[in-house]
Parts: structure tokens; C-alpha cells; sequence
């Protein structure tokens, strides 16, 4: 059973999600909170296993929620959706980096919706590929990307390569069929990746390949 936080200051989006969300058999909504201070307590007291974050939120916005969530060992568990109004947002980046697993449109349909929470409830980050190359490039521009990111020069060859798949937006079926190698050893690599920078997820891989120059700006 897939456990999933709501966090949204509406509560016609919140009570709309949690409808789509519980008529799924392999779903449950964990909790709503109506501000980011809530939402923190919300993960901490039910620890969901995708807590869908929106932005702009009274009391403490949902980059700065994420933030705290993130940096929380005990929580790590909990991955964390940003909930945007448009594609591209100012926000988004921000969120990415303060440990965001991806993000989804608020409109999105509902059979999106609920693939969305099973990818990042498996583990994988909710990063489309023509997104990924517009947002992340953008944003890493505006901040005089790349920056020296430890653990970087550590990565084998094959290591590099599988991150730079990661940060087109690939998932692990289709980077093992461009490799010509199994899922499992493309887990295990961007695995050693993550442990290697010190990163929580696949979307903070994203974040740290093109911070760190492994994807180059506009590729």
C-alpha cells in the first residue's frame, strides 16, 4: 500500500486528490495539511511514502517544508512531490535542490496523477525528459553552473554515463536498453552515483550532473 501526504493550501485540490488517490486499491491518503508547518508535522507524525508539496503555501512555503524534510535523516523515507501551476516555475529548481523527488502540474489528469506517485513511491524521480532539459538548464545558467560538486571526479566512466541518462530524464528501462545491460545494473550504478555525491534521490542526481558539468548547458 502506497501511502500519500497531501499538503496544499486549497482544500478543493486537497479533496479532490485524496478522492482520485483512494479509489485506488493499492492507495491511501496518509494525512492533509493546509501550510508547509503542517506538512512537516504531517511527515513526521505519518511518514507517507510521497507527500505531494504545493509551493505556495501560508505559515511556511513548500521549498522551504521540503527543505526541512529532506534534511532529515529519519525521513528520508518520505519523498517529496512539488505541485506547480505551470511547467516551468522559478520555484521548481529551488525545490529540486532542497530535495523534491520531482514535480507535477496541478492540472494533470488523473491517470498521470496516480503513475506520478507510483514512479516516485518505486523510487525514481518524476522528471520528464523535455522538462528536465528545459528547467534544469535554465535555472543551473542562471547560477553560473557548473560548480565544483564533491564526489564528481570519483564516478566511474560507467557511473558518469548512467547519470548523464538519468538527467535527460530516461528511466531505468530505457537506459538499460540503450547500455545493453540488465535494470538491475543500472540501479546498482546510479545507486554507487548517489552514495558517491551524497545525494538522496534521482532527482538530486539530475540536479548534481548538470551542477557538476556531466551534462553540459543546452545539450
Amino acid at each position: 500500500m502506497i501511502r500519500v501526504g497531501l499538503a496544499d493550501d486549497q482544500e478543493l485540490v486537497r479533496t479532490g486528490f485524496a478522492a482520485l488517490l483512494d479509489a485506488e486499491d493499492d492507495m491511501a491518503v496518509a494525512g492533509q495539511a493546509a501550510d508547509g508547518a503542517e506538512a512537516v508535522r504531517l511527515a513526521e507524525r505519518e511518514r507517507p511514502d510521497v507527500l505531494l508539496m504545493d509551493i505556495r503555501m501560508p505559515v511556511l512555503d513548500g521549498i522551504e517544508a521540503t527543505r526541512q524534510i529532506a534534511g532529515r535523516r529519519e525521513l528520508a523515507g518520505v519523498h517529496v512531490v512539488i505541485l506547480t501551476t505551470f511547467e516551468i516555475d522559478e520555484y521548481i529548481f529551488d525545490g529540486l535542490r532542497a530535495g523534491a523527488a520531482g514535480f507535477l502540474v496541478k492540472d494533470t489528469d488523473a491517470a498521470e496523477l496516480i503513475r506520478a506517485v507510483r514512479v516516485v513511491a518505486g523510487g525514481e524521480a518524476l522528471l520528464s525528459p523535455a522538462v528536465t532539459r528545459r528547467l534544469i538548464a535554465e535555472f543551473t545558467a542562471k547560477a553560473r553552473r557548473p560548480r565544483e560538486v564533491p564526489g564528481i571526479d570519483d564516478l566511474t566512466p560507467r557511473e558518469r554515463e548512467v547519470v548523464r541518462l538519468i538527467a535527460t530524464g530516461l528511466s531505468n528501462e530505457e537506459i538499460a536498453g540503450q547500455l545493453y545491460v540488465s535494470q538491475s545494473t543500472v540501479k546498482t550504478h546510479a545507486g554507487r552515483a548517489m552514495t558517491k555525491l551524497a545525494v538522496r534521490d534521482r532527482a538530486q542526481l539530475v540536479v548534481a550532473a548538470y551542477e557538476g558539468g556531466i551534462v553540459q548547458l543546452g545539450a
